[in-house]
């Protein structure tokens, strides 16, 4: 495998989306057909029935995904995803994106100073979070579902305990408001 291929391996790993080609090649630092001939190497590499990851390219853009081979081995895994409680690490996302949503992963991963990839998609999954595009941040932005306020027995996020102090918490603020700075100079 080339490099530029691992690079767009890794950079499809912890994307929670399709990713386009053009964002690829920005990305990577390449032309757009050598990030495509990339795909292509990774595709052929992958898309066999003894790999369990896929590359999928749609209109959407290029993605990873399971082997549709095991997807009786991933639905059950899935299941008890979604059946089971919430762990600790799940409950403070949730926790984070209801007191300050909409927020962006790389905003709830400096509040929680860890990687969130898998919460969220598993977050996703159960239908407790949405997930939209911002035009403002230019990335998307997790909110509470209707389900997830349902569930907790609310009518808006606004009757969660101490909202109005948390969602406007000025440390937080501060915090939030130094990552779009440094994300700015960049």
């Amino acid at each position: 495998m080339t490099e530029l291929a691992a690079k767009i391996e890794a950079i499809l790993f912890v994307s929670s989306k399709p990713i386009s080609m053009k964002f690829l090649a920005n990305a990577c630092s390449c032309q757009i057909d050598e990030a495509l001939a990339a795909v292509d190497e990774l595709a052929k590499e992958r898309n066999i029935d003894s790999s369990g990851i896929h590359i999928v390219i749609g209109d959407e853009g290029i993605t990873l995904a399971t082997n549709p081979l095991f997807a009786s081995t991933i639905e059950s895994l899935s299941k008890e995803d979604i059946e089971s409680e919430l762990t600790r690490p799940s409950l403070e996302t949730l926790t984070i994106i209801a007191y300050r949503g909409p927020i962006t992963k790389p905003e709830i991963e400096a509040i929680r100073g860890i990687n969130c990839t898998l919460i969220l998609r598993n977050l996703l999954m159960r239908g407790l979070i949405d997930e939209a595009e911002d035009a403002v941040k230019l990335q998307p932005v997790y909110s509470l579902t209707n389900d997830a306020l349902r569930y907790l027995g609310l009518h808006n996020v606004s009757e969660l305990a101490d909202y109005a102090e948390l969602h406007g918490n000025t440390k937080i603020d501060a915090l939030l408001s130094a990552l779009t700075t440094e994300s700015s100079d960049v």
